[in-house]
């Protein structure tokens, strides 16, 4: 593919010498308003930058030709928007795989040299809005943007915002579908609650522990590890007692393996662990003094989405000595920011259980999965 940019007072001037050098088959990939010249800043000119672009092919089958007629001319459509502006021929599948395939090469090679890569058009402009509102990853946001923009000339450079909207859906969810979502799995008996402090452990643990025993019509009981905090014991017995559970505090690990020996005639024992600085790692280190990992050990490592991603990512590796088997994300009422969510699950391949957006036991709890992941990002749009 031969790519060429051009500079013209106004759209319907860069239209001709883009007939005259490239033919009537070239394809504008992209516009945008530029100002030059000057004086002290002032008396700029304004002037329409337009990348163009033909097929290899095509350009050894034929020569350029100064008949305006052949080339689809969008200059009675231009309205002063150069960003807004758009053509296109009509080409044939293989033509279009061809130039998308180049496109995608001119990409990357612009993005490996650390030059500007062109704009978009304004309707996938308007996807990649909500990718960077929702801080998404820059490399997510590369591979699903590259997607529209394959679909959006596949499509003949005209789609509606519900049709780009529901490609953006589409790709997201592509991106983490193979990752395992699911809440408990009930395949091992005991269920693990970890996290640093504040992050809402023990009113998830409440929440999972009613759909065990309402749901799913468990006999469970609960651990509390969380001794340094008097109030996390007196609330856990709360919801004990509402939901007819027993409840052990453990202190040690022979605390726990004795609490253990007492419950085993129950299906479920759902552990509530302490809340400590995550950036010390010794109080990671610690969970292993009280609780045995090792035995019928479900994981879940619950993280605020009020949180900055950085910290989820600390918090991650801290504690990925104990082996985490699913994500939950809490406070998804108090943000309307989520792409920290869907990045960690990107990053780490690490599916979500469940989603918590309140205070209400049982009721504020989601269960995750890629369509209930995109669709808290996207909000009402698909």
């Amino acid at each position: 593919m031969k790519v060429k940019k051009f500079m013209a007072a106004s759209m319907p001037d860069a239209m001709k010498q883009i007939r005259m050098e490239l033919g009537k088959d070239a394809v504008i990939l992209n516009s945008r308003v530029v100002y030059t010249g000057g004086v002290l800043g002032f008396f700029k000119k304004r002037n329409i930058e337009v990348m163009a672009a033909l097929d290899a092919n095509q350009e050894s089958e034929q020569k350029p030709s100064v008949k305006p007629a052949a080339v689809q001319d969008h200059s009675d459509d231009y309205k002063g928007n150069a960003e807004d502006a758009q053509f296109s021929s009509l080409k044939t599948s293989d033509e279009l795989i061809r130039e998308i395939s180049s496109l995608k090469q001119m990409m990357s090679s612009l993005a490996s040299s650390n030059q500007a890569i062109p704009v978009h058009p304004e309707a996938i402009r308007k996807a990649q809005f909500i990718l960077d509102e929702q801080e998404i990853d820059k490399s997510v946001q590369d591979h699903v943007l590259q997607a529209l923009l394959e679909k959006w000339y596949l499509r003949g450079a005209n789609a509606k915002d519900s049709e780009i909207d529901a490609w953006l859906h589409e790709e997201l969810i592509k991106q983490i579908e193979d990752i395992p979502f699911e809440g408990i799995s009930f395949s091992k008996k005991y269920i693990n609650v970890a996290g640093p402090t504040g992050v809402g452990k023990t009113t998830t643990l409440a929440k999972m522990a009613a759909e065990c025993v309402i749901k799913h019509r468990k006999k469970a009981a609960f651990i509390t590890a969380d001794t340094y905090r008097i109030a996390a014991i007196d609330q856990l017995k709360t919801y004990a007692s509402i939901l007819n559970m027993p409840l052990e505090v453990c202190y040690t690990i022979e605390d726990f393996r004795q609490a253990a020996d007492k419950l085993k005639e129950f299906d479920v024992v759902l552990i509530d662990t302490a809340g400590r600085n995550f950036r010390n790692k010794q109080y990671v280190e610690d969970l292993k003094n009280v609780i045995d990992f090792e035995n019928e050990m479900e994981t879940f490592l619950v993280l605020s989405l009020t949180s900055k991603q950085k910290d989820m990512e600390e918090i991650y590796n801290q504690f990925s000595i104990i082996d985490i088997d699913k994500l939950i994300f809490t406070k998804a009422d108090e943000t309307s920011t989520y792409g920290s969510m869907y990045n960690i699950i990107h990053k780490y391949k690490k599916g979500a259980a469940y989603i918590t957006n309140g205070q209400d036991v049982p009721d504020d709890i989601l269960m995750a999965g890629p369509e209930a992941i995109v669709k808290q990002l996207m909000g009402n749009k698909k």
